[in-house]
Parts: structure tokens; C-alpha cells; sequence
């Protein structure tokens, strides 16, 4: 191998026309007694150190993804109707990524689509407290229903008239996120009722 190193670097020096460094020379030449033992002392010192099934180090064991696992306790009590949401916006956001169409940040997706899922296995949620739907299945845009508040208050009252007048008993408020979220809050409208009066 020495020999080959010699003959490699001294060809390359005379196609560059480089003058050939001196140690090349000695590079085919054994190494004095003294650095040889001292060489194998720390070959041997090494092999101490190295367990006996030095081959066990070269094989890893991998562990395979069990996506079924990890999956359920990441949608574990989200109803199906929630998780095929979550899945279409997922696929949507996978095929726009591939088409070069990115809207948003991949922060601010990840962590809207980490807000969503926790909002569909809240109990308030679940209870029928509000209900949150895609605009356009937009990650970005949401619609919140607010369709229960606390009994005792003026609200509520208030949802009750609106009830007999106009028919709907809820309160529609419209989330725009940003591209920066979570470090800009979304802006938040009322849709309806028109608030008048405080």
C-alpha cells in the first residue's frame, strides 16, 4: 500500500511539474524498532480497551416505525369523522408542498394542525360547547361556533332572544392565522351576530 501511496503522489508531483516532498521517499522504508513496538503496544492497549465482540459494535439493531402505535396515541380520541378532516388536510398540504404552492410556514402548519388536533379531543369540544370548521379546508382559515355559554349569563340571555328573532342560537367567529404563528396571534372577527351595545 506505502508502495503505491510512493508511486500515486510521485506521478502527480511530476504531472503538475511540483517538486516531490523529501519524505516521500521514506515512505516505502520500514519504521525504526523503536516506534514499531511502541505501535504495537498502543495496537494492543486499544484492543484491551474494545470489548471481545468488537463485530457487535458494527451491527446496529433499528428499530422499525410503528406508525399503527405512535398513530393511535396521537389521534387517540378524535372522532373519525375529525381524523379524516386531519388526514385530507394533511394530504392537501403534502400535494401543495410537491407542487411548489406552500401556504404558510412548516412551523406554523405543524403547530395549527397540533392546535386542531387537541381542539378535537378536548371535552368541550366533544361536549358541544363549539365547533370548529376548514374554511375552504384551509389550515389558515377557521370558523368557531360557540353554540353553549354559562347559563347564568347576560349571553346567554342574549343567544335566547337572537334564537326567537332570527333562528340561530350560536355566535360565528372566523380565525385567521398567519404564516408566523404561533409567535403572531390569529386575527379574530365576529361573523355574526352583528354585536351592537358593549
Amino acid at each position: 500500500l506505502l508502495q503505491h501511496l510512493k508511486r500515486i503522489i510521485s506521478d502527480l508531483c511530476k504531472l503538475y511539474n511540483l517538486p516531490q516532498h523529501p519524505d516521500v521517499e521514506m515512505l516505502d522504508q520500514p519504521l525504526p524498532a523503536e516506534q514499531s513496538q511502541q505501535e504495537e503496544v498502543s495496537s494492543e492497549e486499544e484492543d484491551e480497551e474494545m470489548p471481545e465482540d468488537s463485530e457487535d459494535l458494527d451491527h446496529y439493531e433499528m428499530k422499525e416505525e410503528e406508525p399503527a402505535d405512535g398513530k393511535k396515541t396521537e389521534d387517540e380520541g378524535i372522532g373519525k369523522e375529525n381524523l379524516a378532516i386531519l388526514e385530507k388536510i394533511k394530504k392537501n398540504q403534502r400535494q401543495d408542498y410537491l407542487n411548489g404552492a406552500v401556504s404558510g410556514s412548516v412551523q406554523a402548519t405543524d403547530r395549527l394542525m397540533k392546535e386542531l388536533r387537541d381542539i378535537y379531543r378536548s371535552p368541550s369540544f366533544k361536549g358541544g360547547y363549539y365547533a370548529v370548521e376548514l374554511v375552504n379546508d384551509s389550515l389558515y382559515d377557521w370558523n368557531v361556533k360557540l353554540l353553549k355559554v354559562d347559563e347564568d349569563s347576560a349571553l346567554h340571555n342574549d343567544l335566547q332572544i337572537l334564537k326567537e328573532k332570527e333562528g340561530t342560537d350560536f355566535i360565528l367567529l372566523n380565525f385567521s392565522f398567519k404564516d408566523n404563528f404561533p409567535f403572531d396571534p390569529p386575527f379574530v372577527r365576529v361573523v355574526s351576530p352583528v354585536l351592537s351595545g358593549g
